[in-house]
């Protein structure tokens, strides 16, 4: 189940976040996105815990995916793609008619995830996450019928 993160989340969030990344957000942080009208979080629940989260930012026309984490052992059961798709769907109802995100060029299972669902590279920024490049990626034109029902975006 898919549902909006609330600040009681934070621990758990956070508890995936540390063992995702190498530099991850504090739960300070988490907190003051949640307060932000441009802000969309959510998280996913297996059972009692919660296996996974995705942020996005809204703009003008356009959407930013923050973030998007899968506990690591629960990753490959397409919970990602979940994520990834009801950030596609808020980005459209939202009016957005293109998103964006930047990824580890390294993070070879998550560019995959991401074209998968159309994005493109776009460019490199050098040394973005510091040991590592990050791959700018886009989906243009997500507010076609093509993305109202993008064909095996749900399946993994």
């Amino acid at each position: 189940m898919i549902r909006p993160m609330e600040a009681r989340d934070l621990d758990r969030v956070v508890a995936i976040e540390e063992v995702s990344y190498v530099k991850p957000w504090p739960e300070r942080l988490f907190a003051e996105e949640l307060d932000l009208d441009s802000r969309r979080y959510f998280v996913m629940e297996e059972g009692p815990g919660i296996v996974g989260y995705a942020g996005l930012m809204l703009g003008a026309d356009e959407a930013h995916v923050i973030t998007l984490a899968v506990h690591p052992e629960r990753r490959g059961h397409g919970y990602g793609a979940e994520l990834l798709w009801t950030l596609f769907e808020q980005a459209r109802t939202a009016g957005a008619q293109h998103l964006t995100l930047e990824v580890r060029a390294s993070n070879h299972p998550a560019r995959s995830l991401y074209q998968r669902f159309g994005f493109e590279e776009a460019g490199v920024r050098k040394g973005y996450y510091g040991d590592d490049d990050a791959v700018i990626m886009f989906a243009h034109d997500i507010d076609s019928e093509h993305y109202a029902s993008r064909p095996g975006a749900r399946n993994g």
